[in-house]
């Protein structure tokens, strides 16, 4: 039994892919079909369910800035946004019965406001993982939505504990205290070498602070949140951060089948579902103009609110216990499961095509930032080489080229945290999105002759390709990859020399070596 529920979920991944969908697709469809052919979901689902949505909060504080969720944008946005939200869909979820549309539900205020708060949150699965595909999670827009998600998850703890009485114990005033034993902790993660015991020291911080706070009766994916914020400022978070990505996104696809047998909609309650994801225009709107109306460029703005347009697995936390206690029937369940699961697939969809519809819409999208609020990267006058991505490869390229070129050659880096850093260190850098059609059609009006990818993954490369022949840029183009099959690609999308990162590495280590052959003098 085990093995068809791995060949199902595989193949319907493996479909999803070819079609140029997001795997996670695949796998909510292969929950619903084996739901639907009488499948009895494994008895360890959620167990492996709840360890992929622990892993991925653990990994979300290693690359958090606490300061963050103090800004302004975040927590207005957060606050304004739940409000109106909730008083505008507690009065449109009524609706629909009025009109003899869906006589059948229990439309009561009690239903409606439970319904708006349970669709109000954005789901923190569904945007990690379109920002991690992305590589997005550094830049502005992808730190905004995060620290927002983090926001709402405070909120949803908030809500458990009021609607639950499950009072936090007052030991959780103990919890203040994993501050002092910090040191000790990253004295463990620097002794821990770079092999298994990294990646099984966040397990165990990971699954130890989930438990740690459940013992004083708090929601313990806060408490894996928490551990990883605390890890952030060591040297090595961004090693245990990719020691455990293929973990986290193995263990999240028992999540994303999980939603699958959560229950069977039936026919009648289409008409209800289409309303909620119509709703969906609602929650992108509410978001963009909160946001231009706080200064924000459109362009932040509108990356932003898209990613955030889903409905989170919050909501079947809220309609379970609604249904447990009696304010909410089982079809809303239902409901809410297939709005969520169809909102995922619509928002991998529409992200994936993000900067293109931005790049061919952007006069329409910018039209209402407030003004001002229009800064764009401003390039250097001179230069001739200009390296996008300055990680490892990156700088080791701008430094060899900086030898012989000088001021000519600049880096781009959407990580502003890293681009002070390199700045600080006498780097020629500036901040700036790969992806950005209004910074290449700046870069196409220059004599820029090479411009060097060297970004994280292939979805950015595509993305940033795509950018450069749009604007009309027509220098030369050399890239990084990280397989043959992507090496190949890159070239067959007009890039002029791709270079094979872990095939061709040998051949710099021995030119490097070579003259230590040479006959000593």
């Amino acid at each position: 039994m085990e093995y068809i529920w791995i060949l199902v979920a595989f193949l319907c991944g493996f479909i999803a892919r070819q079609l140029t969908m997001p795997p996670l697709v695949g796998f909510l469809l292969a929950g619903f079909g084996m739901n639907a052919a009488g499948i009895e979901p494994l008895t360890n689902l959620q167990t492996l369910a709840d360890l992929g949505i622990t892993l991925m909060l653990f990994t979300i504080g290693l690359k958090l800035d606490v300061r963050a969720l103090l800004r302004t944008e975040v927590w207005a946005t957060s606050i304004a946004h739940s409000g109106i939200w909730f008083v505008l869909v507690a009065a449109l979820v009524p609706v629909p019965a009025w009109l003899g549309i869906a006589q059948v539900y229990d439309v009561s205020w009690q239903t409606a406001g439970l319904v708006a708060f349970a669709l109000s949150f954005s789901s923190t699965v569904c945007v990690i993982k379109m920002l991690e595909d992305a590589s997005e999670l550094k830049v502005r827009h992808g730190k905004l939505a995060v620290g927002i998600l983090i926001i709402q998850d405070i909120i949803a703890v908030l809500f458990l504990v009021a609607s639950t009485g499950k009072i936090p114990s007052p030991w959780a005033f103990a919890l203040l205290g994993l501050w002092l034993i910090r040191p000790v902790i990253y004295q463990l993660m620097s002794r821990a070498g770079h092999g298994e015991l990294l990646p099984l020291m966040g397990f165990f911080l990971a699954l130890g602070g989930a438990e740690l706070f459940q013992l004083v009766h708090i929601k313990g994916d806060l408490g894996a949140l928490m551990f990883g914020i605390l890890l952030a400022p060591h040297a090595k978070s961004a090693e245990l951060y990719k020691s455990l990505m293929g973990f986290k996104d193995l263990f999240l696809i028992g999540f994303f089948l999980s939603i699958g047998f959560t229950a069977l909609p039936t026919l009648d309650m289409v008409p209800v579902t289409l309303g909620l994801l119509l709703l969906l225009l609602v929650k992108f709107a509410l978001f963009f103009f909160l946001f231009v109306a706080l200064g924000l460029p459109g362009r932040t703005a509108y990356l932003t609110s898209l990613g955030l347009a889903n409905y989170s697995e919050f909501g079947l936390i809220v309609a379970h216990l609604g249904v447990e206690e009696g304010w909410l029937s089982n079809d809303w369940l239902v409901i809410i499961a297939l709005a969520m699961s169809l909102s995922f697939i619509i928002s991998s969809f529409l992200y994936r095509k993000a900067h293109h519809i931005y790049a061919v819409q952007r006069d329409l999208i910018n039209r209402f930032e407030r003004k001002g609020a229009h800064n764009g990267v401003k390039l250097p006058q001179k230069i001739d080489i200009l390296i996008l991505g300055m990680g490892r490869v990156g700088k080791g390229a701008y430094q060899t080229l900086s030898q012989d070129f000088g001021g000519a050659v600049c880096g781009v880096e959407s990580d502003s945290d890293r681009v002070t850093y390199l700045q600080a260190k006498g780097l020629n850098v500036i901040a700036g999105d790969s992806d950005d059609m209004e910074f290449w059609q700046q870069a196409a009006k220059r004599n820029i002759r090479l411009v060097m990818l060297a970004l994280p993954s292939q979805t950015e490369m595509r993305s940033t390709l795509e950018m450069m022949q749009l604007s009309g840029y027509q220098g030369r183009v050399a890239a990084v990859a990280r397989y043959e099959d992507e090496r190949e690609e890159l070239l067959a999308l007009g890039v002029d020399v791709a270079f094979n990162y872990y095939s061709e590495v040998g051949s710099g280590f021995a030119a490097e070596s070579r003259h230590l052959l040479e006959p000593q003098t």
